[in-house]
C-alpha cells in the first residue's frame, strides 16, 4: 500500500553546501539518506515530497556544518499479506515468476500460478500450463495476493510472496474470462431437474 509517511530528524548542512538555498540543500540530503530505503516500519521509501526546515541552526564546536531541525513527508510502499496487487512479470525462472508491483519485486512461485500442472520455458520466457491454455510471459500483467512480507534485518531487498490461486486472480486474461462465464446466465434448478426427467 501507498501513503504518505510524516518524519522528523536532524540534517547536517556541510560548509561546501550552505551556498544553495537551505530546503533545496535539506531536501537532497535527505534524499540521500531515505530514497530507497528499507524500514520494518516504513516499507519502501521511494521519494521525499516536501520538507520543512528550521531556518535557525546549531553549531557543534569542531565541526563547520549546521545542524536543522526538519519536518518532511515521504512516500512510502508498505505491503501488507492479503493485500491485493497489480504487477507485471519481469522475470521467469525454473521456480517461478518475479512480478513488479511498485517499487519492487515479488515471487510469485509456480504453486501458487494455478491449480494446473506448469512447466517453466526459460528461454521463452513463459509459463505453461499443462491442460488449460493459461500462460505467463515476460510483460503480462497481472492481480495478486500478498502471502508473505519479510522486511526485517536480514531483508536487504525486502522479500514478498504472492499467490493467484483464487478467483478473480491471475493474468488480466484470466481474470476477463472468469468475469464472462460468472457472467452467463445460470440454468434454474427445476429446469435442470426436468432435463434429467426427459434423458
Amino acid at each position: 500500500m501507498f501513503s504518505i509517511a510524516t518524519m522528523t530528524d536532524v540534517v547536517r548542512i556541510p560548509p561546501n553546501r550552505l551556498t544553495n538555498s537551505l530546503i533545496n540543500t535539506t531536501i537532497e540530503i535527505l534524499k540521500e539518506k531515505y530514497e530507497s530505503m528499507i524500514s520494518s516500519d516504513l516499507g519502501y521509501v521511494i521519494t521525499i515530497i516536501k520538507a520543512n526546515v528550521n531556518s535557525v541552526g546549531k553549531l557543534v564546536s569542531g565541526d563547520g556544518a549546521t545542524y536543522h531541525k526538519v519536518t518532511f513527508d515521504a512516500l512510502t510502499f508498505y505491503p501488507k499479506i492479503q493485500e491485493i496487487v497489480e504487477g507485471e512479470v519481469i522475470e521467469i525462472t525454473d521456480f517461478g515468476a518475479f512480478i513488479r508491483i511498485g517499487p519492487t519485486d515479488a515471487l510469485l512461485h509456480l504453486s501458487q500460478i494455478t491449480d494446473d500442472y506448469l512447466k517453466s520455458d526459460i528461454k521463452q520466457g513463459m509459463i505453461i500450463a499443462n491442460q488449460s491454455t493459461k500462460t505467463l510471459k515476460i510483460g503480462s500483467k497481472i492481480r495478486a495476493r500478498i502471502t508473505a512480507v519479510s522486511l526485517g534485518k536480514g531483508a536487504a531487498m525486502g522479500k514478498i510472496g504472492i499467490t493467484c490461486r483464487q478467483p478473480f486472480l491471475g493474468a488480466y486474461e484470466w481474470i476477463d474470462a472468469e468475469v464472462k462465464k460468472a457472467q452467463q446466465p445460470q440454468q434454474p434448478a427445476k429446469d435442470k431437474d426436468k432435463e434429467k426427467k426427459k434423458g
